[in-house]
């Protein structure tokens, strides 16, 4: 379970630093955190060595905090980006139809 927990971080991790391709890491990155603490638990009872369920941890709890980083940094710029689009939209004289109800 240490195993696939540091695999799973890893690979959550990198998917983590991409933006709006992270949002897939979020559940692994929960389900290598939810493995490597029942790998480090089981492994403190039998007085075995516990690195890799420590790695999937450390992994898996940065992957979620790139992943939030990343979402309040995009969250942050969206304003700015749709008065970008509006700005643009004026200045090439284009008319937006609005739905009608």
């Amino acid at each position: 379970m240490g195993l696939a927990a540091m695999i799973i971080g890893i690979v959550a991790v990198v998917l983590g630093f991409i933006p709006l391709c992270n949002y897939f890491a979020v559940i692994p990155a929960i389900v290598g955190l939810i493995l490597g603490i029942v790998d480090v638990k089981q492994k403190s009872k039998k007085q075995e060595p516990k690195g890799k369920g420590t790695a999937g941890i450390v992994l898996n709890a940065a992957a979620i905090v790139v992943i939030l980083l990343w979402t309040l940094v995009i969250a942050a710029g969206a304003p700015t980006v749709i008065e970008s689009i509006e700005e643009a939209v004026e200045d090439a004289n284009v008319t937006i139809v609005q739905p009608t109800e």
